[in-house]
């Protein structure tokens, strides 16, 4: 028999023992349509293995449905496309203080850090999170990869992980700082300076499994008597255009660690895709960015939660960073749901981040759109997630109150799907 002829038996003989795509038809009381903000009665869902066959009238698609698809009634919730947040650290577990985030890098192995993970990707996918985009592993090297890998083959459950790795800032910037110089001690991030060095760093990330590339821009806040928040830049304009060059050239976006006006300034000069935090947005800055069509994940809920223990100006900025959102909301510019979970401890839900934007000017759909439909189009990933649409992934949840009238019911979600695999009914987390 000819090599070709063998080839093609089998491929054939494969294809005939690889069993069909399940079929699950899903009957949903009240779907949220985030594409156009609509909610529609009885509505129906066909899921063909990971991906949703059709989307329309429960009746419709009962009569189309194979005979043999399984049949989950969702006739009494409120079901609506899985969560994304798009600023997390699942290698972190809470730093108020710099003696918390220390003790982790410093007494915690990679392996232990690691293991902690896997956890908080499980916690926030029953929490109904089926995507997360983490910000850097702070010090935990390219953990974070490994754990998407993890993810994808099935050897834990978790959310859809877009990561950044180890994340990047300047010599003397970032901790571990304050330790005797005798000492060598572990960094929180990749150091790097200069131009050249900057572009062979980033191409390291990336070799190693980089999503996203993501810089601190600044660092040491102040209020200044004009009443904008400032602070210190830590790379040059040169470097900071060097670390967007080489992420584009190389088919990657880039997020900004940029908190207060002299951040966000120098993040938007240099082109960055993302802004993160943003309490020290100004009119002016947001126009730039909405001209220049840069997302901002205001991350609120961290603010709140570090702000007393901190102290000092971080007892100021959850107050400036709501104005800000408020007005942000106002202008138009593109918003999306990131709660920077992982600087707050991974046993607070994630969902919380959502009241808060509820409470700064965000009608509850918009506050929805922003954890699916606007943060999937951050991500790049608008055909794939954020709304349930023929074609999309099956990554679905499911709350028995409708958060259109309550947002806080996004913390007590029922049911939660992802690629067609359920991973939480009620009570029960039958792939966990």
């Amino acid at each position: 028999m000819r090599p070709a002829a063998l080839g093609l038996l089998f491929a054939s003989f494969l294809s005939a023992q690889a069993p069909a795509p399940a079929f699950k038809l899903i009957r949903a009381g009240r779907l949220i349509s985030t594409a156009d903000g609509q909610v529609r009665e009885d509505q129906g869902i066909l899921v063909k293995g990971e991906r949703i066959e059709a989307v329309g009238p429960f009746a419709a698609l009962l009569a189309k449905a194979p005979k043999a698809a399984e049949f989950i009634d969702l006739s009494s919730a409120t079901v609506l496309p899985g969560l994304i947040d798009a600023h997390t650290h699942v290698l972190l577990q809470g730093d108020i203080t710099a003696e918390e985030y220390d003790v982790q890098l410093l007494k915690e192995s990679i392996p232990y850090r690691t293991l902690r993970a896997s956890k908080a990707c499980r916690d926030a996918l029953l929490e109904g999170f089926t995507t997360l985009r983490d910000l850097e592993t702070e010090g935990a090297m390219y953990a974070d990869v490994d754990l998407k890998r993890a993810i994808q083959n099935g050897v834990i459950p978790g959310p859809r992980l877009f990561v950044a790795t180890r994340a990047f800032s300047a010599t003397g910037m970032y901790p571990l700082s304050g330790y005797s110089w005798e000492l060598k001690l572990p960094e929180g991030v990749q150091i790097v300076d200069g131009v050249d060095a900057i572009r062979r760093a980033v191409r390291e990330q990336v070799k190693y499994g980089a999503d996203w590339i993501k810089v601190y821009v600044d660092r040491g806040y102040l209020m200044a008597p004009d009443g904008r928040l400032r602070s210190k830049v830590n790379f040059t304009p040169e470097e900071l255009k060097a670390f967007v060059e080489e992420a584009h050239r190389l088919g990657k976006l880039t997020a900004a660690h940029a908190m207060a006006w002299d951040g966000i300034d120098a993040a938007l000069t240099a082109g960055f895709d993302t802004i993160e935090h943003g309490s020290g947005f100004t009119e002016d800055l947001m126009d730039r960015a909405i001209k220049q069509g840069a997302w901002w994940c205001p991350t609120m809920y961290v603010g709140v939660w570090v702000a007393e223990g901190r102290g000092g100006i971080w007892k100021q900025l959850p107050a400036l960073l709501a104005k800000a959102v408020r007005r942000g909301v106002e202008k138009g510019v593109p918003i999306a749901n990131g709660s920077d979970a992982g600087g707050y401890a991974w046993t607070e839900n994630p969902a919380k981040e959502l009241v808060l934007l509820a409470a700064s000017g965000m009608t509850p759909m918009q506050a929805i759109q922003a954890a699916t439909s606007r943060a999937a189009k951050l991500l790049g990933q608008a055909a794939n997630l954020g709304e349930l649409k023929e074609g999309a992934y099956a990554d679905l949840i499911a709350a028995p109150e409708d958060p259109l009238k309550d947002i806080t019911a996004l913390q007590r979600v029922s049911f939660v799907m992802k690629g067609g695999v359920v991973y939480k009914s009620g009570s029960a987390s039958p792939h966990l």
